[in-house]
């Protein structure tokens, strides 16, 4: 494993489209963030299912404004990610 690091990922970009797709959205917008900041294709991102509940918590129309999560980056260039227990 080369990095491990905890991320608070702002999900506003997903009040720019219809109600019906935010919780999409808020999750394409999770793994661009990953790819960037991590270094790695968004092909590469692998999200655990407790992101993908807890964005699609409340429904399609309303997603948490943020979230956090734990990246760890493998050294064949895969992601991993899950939701940070508070």
């Amino acid at each position: 494993m080369e990095g491990e690091q905890i991320y608070t990922i702002p999900l506003r970009g997903a009040k720019k489209v219809p109600r019906w797709r935010r919780s999409k959205r808020a999750v394409d917008e999770i793994r661009t963030y990953l790819a960037k900041h991590m270094k790695a294709e968004p092909e590469q991102i692998h999200l655990d299912a407790s992101i993908n509940e807890k964005v699609w918590e409340k429904g399609s129309q309303s997603p948490p404004p943020r979230i956090r999560v734990k990246a760890m980056k493998f050294e064949d260039g895969v992601v991993e990610a899950e939701l940070v227990k508070e």
